[in-house]
């Protein structure tokens, strides 16, 4: 009669079966518990914490005019929108509730608050409370209303005691895990459960798994001595003296001079005998990695997120779970979080623009952030894209023009443009300026076009000095000389046209190079010659690797890997002892050459 697996032969399911027993009874937090919880234990903390600071950590992309966008995103940081809304998010998953009341400096908060009302600068205030903090009246349930599935008002203290009424159109709603329907019916409840109510176990047990485990380690290795008649030595408090004063000499000792007096030849019956015991902890930390994985798992964050640390292991699948975790964060953008702050965002356009333009709207940016490698090549796709629409002719060059300005300001490919459009303007030249100069250019290029050739382009380092002394200081007996010292920036063994190469346009108006301080920085060797180098990232040396490719260079490795070479004889240092350098790079100009194949014979060292 009961929907259930019984197995009469082990019990299982039956009165003898351990588990018949086990029921879930709903144990809700208080508050003084979720808040020792949240201010005393780390794991507790980031569960809540992460969640909505990944949801709002990149911001979002305004679609609009360019002056529009601009008046929205001073209107957020004036208002300290995304700040209000990270701490109505920690409340919402703390304590199951969290709200942000609208401030319009109406005299009387309880009437409705009308957004399409709402002029330039109309919002005051944007105020953050808890559930603990404002009263929410009973729940709107009338199918009819705007506002079903709200209270029908809320209420504050002012601070003299006055009780102030709001509407709920002032208030703007962040929950944590939501209730069931019937409990949300049956309790008139407006506000939902703390994300710590079910997972509050799993923490507790990841947290005693390692207190046990760091419990341990005072107990690691222990000296035990055997004593013959030890009771008769404690058979008085003289003697007990004598023997706690005797051991307390030898602990000193040993600690002093690494050595143990005893009586005895260690073995036989009558002498003193030392032993020392040791625990092992082989297993312990796959066990305390398993709590920490339940826990990851109940707060539905990946490992990797929520420790902090990189995947290990062939098989990891850290990079993954990572993606599919924001993926998982761009749907609850969608879904919950838009929704929930569409009344207020309504508001924000309203008291920045002083209307609701049906063109002005935005998306989340992505939480996946891409490698410099990977900004180049997207950047080069976007270009060919470009190209090709405009090829095809699908679209007026001027509106193409204005879209493609809109999308290198918004995902920063091109830092600066907006402010070098706004001082030279963005309007391209008419079709028959643009013809003329498009034939003058053909016939410039016809006219320099060189002779293929094998290229070799490279930046000399100019604060060579500096990156010496740093050689010297880390152990390096030789260096390559100072006037060597540069970056390759491409070389290609196939013949190609330097014209077309191009000139590079991220440089200084000097020429120079220079990559700031900071960043992942790395030495290691390099190659089958013994070069020991200095690993590097620089958009701007990717960026322009790949334009000489696109002019038809070729490339003898994988990827490119911005790098300098310190020295081919590293001696006696050892590559993981030494700090990389961690200061300014600066390089000159650009020098184009061709690739010589007998470069080794030519390295000096000094």
């Amino acid at each position: 009669m009961f929907d259930r697996l019984v197995n009469l032969v082990t019990g299982m399911g039956t009165s003898k079966d351990k588990g018949t027993g086990g029921a879930h009874v709903v144990v809700v937090r208080s508050k003084a518990e979720l808040d020792a919880a949240y201010r005393d234990n780390w794991i507790a903390r980031k569960a809540i914490d992460i969640v909505p600071f990944d949801m709002l950590r990149e911001g979002r992309q305004w679609q609009g005019e360019n002056d529009q966008i601009t008046a929205i995103e001073k209107a957020e940081k004036d208002l300290g929108y995304f700040t209000k809304v990270k701490a109505a998010l920690t409340r919402g998953r703390l304590y199951g509730g969290g709200c942000i009341v609208i401030g319009d400096g109406a005299s009387d908060p309880s009437t409705e608050l009308r957004i399409d009302a709402i002029n330039r600068g109309g919002i005051k205030y944007l105020h953050v409370f808890s559930l603990h903090e404002i009263v929410a009246g009973e729940l709107n349930r009338d199918p009819l209303s705007p506002y079903f599935g709200e209270p029908r008002d809320y209420e504050l203290r002012s601070a003299n005691g006055e009780a102030l009424k709001l509407h709920p159109s002032r208030v703007v709603r962040f929950l944590g895990a939501p209730l069931p329907d019937d409990v949300t019916v049956r309790t008139e409840s407006v506000w939902s459960d703390s994300i710590l109510q079910a997972i509050m176990d799993a923490v507790d047990q990841a947290t005693s798994a390692a207190s046990y485990i760091a419990a341990m380690l005072p107990e690691a290795k222990q000296d035990i001595i055997s004593v013959p008649g030890l009771s008769q030595h404690l058979a008085t408090a003289a003697t007990t003296s004598r023997l706690t004063e005797r051991f307390a000499y030898a602990s000193m000792m040993k600690s002093m001079h690494g050595m143990l007096l005893l009586e005895g030849d260690g073995k036989s019956p009558s002498g003193e005998v030392w032993q020392q015991k040791q625990l092992s902890f082989t297993g312990l930390p796959d066990v305390a990695n398993l709590f920490l994985q339940i826990v990851s798992g109940a707060a539905d964050v990946p490992v990797t997120r929520m420790l902090g640390q990189s995947p290990k292991g062939m098989n990891s699948t850290g990079e993954s779970d990572l993606r599919n975790y924001y993926d998982h964060v761009a749907a609850k953008q969608k879904v919950e979080l838009t929704p929930c702050l569409s009344r207020l965002d309504r508001a924000l356009v309203r008291h920045a623009l002083g209307a609701e333009p049906d063109d002005v709207w935005y998306t989340w940016r992505p939480l996946y952030q891409p490698s410099d490698k990977e900004k180049a090549e997207i950047f080069a796709a976007k270009a060919k894209a470009v190209k090709d629409l405009s090829d095809v002719g699908l679209m007026p060059d001027e509106a193409l023009a204005k879209g493609v300005q809109n999308m290198l300001i918004e995902d920063g490919s091109l830092p600066g443009l907006e402010a070098a459009l706004e001082e030279f303007g963005d309007e391209p030249e008419d079709a028959d300026e643009e013809a003329a100069r498009l034939n003058e250019e053909q016939q410039r290029q016809q006219a320099n076009d060189a002779k293929p050739r094998t290229l070799y382009v490279s930046r000399k380092l100019l604060n060579a000095d500096e990156f010496i002394d740093w050689a010297k200081g880390q152990g390096f007996e030789t260096t390559l000389d100072a006037g060597d010292l540069h970056v390759t920036v491409a070389f290609s063994r196939e013949a190609v046209d330097w014209m077309k190469v191009g000139e590079n346009w991220t440089s200084g108006p000097d020429g120079k190079l220079a990559v700031v301080p900071g960043g992942a920085r790395l030495v290691e060797p390099l190659g089958d010659k013994g070069a020991i180098v200095l690993l590097f990232n620089s958009s701007e040396l990717a960026w322009r690797h790949m334009a000489i490719r696109e002019a038809g260079a070729s490339w003898d490795w994988p990827e490119y890997q911005p790098h300098v070479t310190i020295t081919y004889d590293a001696g006696a240092v050892d590559l993981e002892k030494v700090e990389p350098y961690r200061g300014k790079l600066v390089f000159g100009p650009e020098v184009f050459a061709e690739l010589d194949d007998d470069w080794t014979s030519k390295v000096r060292e000094s």
